[in-house]
């Protein structure tokens, strides 16, 4: 038998030559999109504008895109199963949201005065969400700004308190990121040098938690200052890391608390928004103070929207004259987001979102029963899958399934996610070259995702999409079988 040292070696030996053939193969039949990332590092850090969409060794270029497919310009199309990471719900080409674009330039932009459809799209998104708590609303250029503004308003509603709650590994925008090891060291205080966030994240005074770990959240807030806490940010499914549900018992909590402190509790719904009639939240029959919206409701054009209870959210209101709050915007209720949000939220009713949803639900069955299959989930895994979640504890800093208060250790894959929101994901000291390497694979057999895994896709794509994605990831586990079915 191998020692423990030479068998970690012979397992990074193996992925790493893997992804080193995959990347070459790469290179070699993308000769174009190569040419296009070299000239762009000339003009762009990394030949980039959008962190997100960087992979080794360079990205695709594309070229166009039509419905559900993309077409690089080395010739290539693909099946796109990213979907703009949620924000390309309609796909690239729907008839309805391009005439009214069409219309919507032929009477003129850049009014500087409003409009009738900025308020019959405001109409359409506080009837559509009001379940979840959505009175009012404001509409921004992006999530990222909805988040922002939605915290500021926490902080001034609350009399000036200044602590924010958030929680691992959770994303709300480009300024607000807390990777688990930033999050580890607050907690642990530790000597070694604090690690860099992969944001320039807001100077706010963040108060970091364990996501859907109700113990140690509760300890966290019980330690802060009396009336210190202004808001809790949270995502009901973190759609930037990994796809992760937040279970009913940590979103209870945290509405009971949010309440009994006056806390404002601000959902971000940016992704989550499409998985229920009125968002992720309500479908867990709990209301927000505020949430956040995005692009999807723009019909994928630059958007964002924040809005929530009457009382909070009349700080906007400039009639009123005393304790108002400032919120301009040159974009906030440009003509092509407000006509294409209009169509958008009419073409996606309540029976699409079950539809579509339900279209997710087939996917996430297929890959699991694909993990059961190749023996990759156990029996163990079968009795947890109801309420599957992962917990990421300061105090062990370890990564198990938990189930009713059981531990399950983690297989070397899963699957997570709600619905359309879902993520294959790799664990391990070798996870990163693992999604890499199956990010090439799909994309040599024409299938378009996130490097990261991560497959939202959109309603262009169908059941027989979603079934051939499936029989492509057994193919892919069939090949490196063995490797996956190593024990840690």
């Amino acid at each position: 038998m191998s020692s423990p040292g030479l068998f970690a070696d012979e397992e990074h030996s193996y992925i790493a030559s893997q992804v080193a053939s995959a990347l070459a193969s790469f290179a070699a039949k993308n000769p174009k999109s190569a040419k296009a990332h070299g000239n762009a590092t000339a003009h762009m850090p990394g030949g980039n504008t959008r962190t997100t969409l960087f992979s080794n060794p360079f990205p695709l270029a594309i070229k166009s895109g039509a419905g559900k497919t993309l077409t690089s310009v080395d010739g290539r199309t693909y099946i796109d199963f990213l979907g703009e990471y949620s924000a390309g719900l309609f796909g690239h080409s729907n008839s309805l949201i391009a005439e009214t674009l069409i219309t919507a330039i032929r009477n003129g932009w850049n009014f500087g005065g409003e409009t009738l459809v900025e308020k019959e799209l405001a109409s359409k998104v506080t009837k559509r969400f009001s379940e979840g708590g959505l009175d009012l609303v404001r509409f921004t250029n992006s999530g990222t700004e909805a988040n922002t503004l939605a915290i500021g308003t926490a902080i001034h509603w609350t009399g000036g308190r200044k602590k924010v709650l958030v929680f691992s590994n959770s994303y709300h925008g480009a300024t607000m990121f807390f990777t688990m090891d930033l999050c580890r060291w607050v907690h642990f205080k530790s000597s070694s040098p604090r690690p860099a966030p992969l944001a320039s994240n807001l100077p706010h005074d963040f108060v970091m938690a364990p996501y859907n770990n109700v113990a140690e959240t509760k300890t966290i807030i019980e330690d802060l200052p009396n009336e210190s806490l202004a808001a809790i940010v949270v995502e009901a499914v973190q759609g930037g890391s990994g796809c992760r549900p937040a279970t009913f018992e940590f979103l209870s909590y945290l509405r009971e608390t949010a309440t009994k402190l006056g806390a404002v509790l601000i959902v971000d719904e940016v992704m989550t928004s499409r998985l229920g009639p009125s968002g992720a939240l309500a479908a867990h029959g709990l209301k927000a103070d505020l949430m956040t919206l995005g692009k999807w409701i723009g019909g994928g054009m630059s958007f964002g929207a924040f809005g929530g209870r009457r009382d909070i959210m009349d700080v906007y209101n400039p009639a009123n004259g005393v304790n108002t709050l400032w919120h301009p915007g040159t974009f906030n209720n440009n003509v092509f987001s407000m006509s294409a949000g209009v169509v958008g939220l009419n073409i996606y009713d309540e029976q699409k979102v079950h539809e579509f949803n339900a279209r997710g639900d087939r996917m996430k069955a297929g890959l699991t029963q694909l993990l059961f299959d190749t023996g990759i989930y156990s029996k163990e895994h079968a009795e947890h899958l109801k309420d599957i979640r992962e917990i990421d504890s300061f105090e062990t800093s370890t990564r198990v399934y938990t189930g009713n208060d059981d531990v399950v250790p983690l297989p070397k894959v899963l699957i997570s996610g709600r619905g359309t929101m879902l993520n294959l994901r790799f664990t391990g000291s070798d996870a990163g070259l693992w999604h890499s390497l199956y990010h090439h694979f799909m994309l040599e057999h024409g299938i378009y995702m996130a490097s990261r895994g991560y497959t939202p896709m959109s309603l262009e794509i169908t059941d027989e999409d979603v079934d051939n994605f499936v029989d492509l990831v057994g193919k892919f586990m069939a090949i490196h079988l063995d490797e996956l079915l190593r024990k840690k």
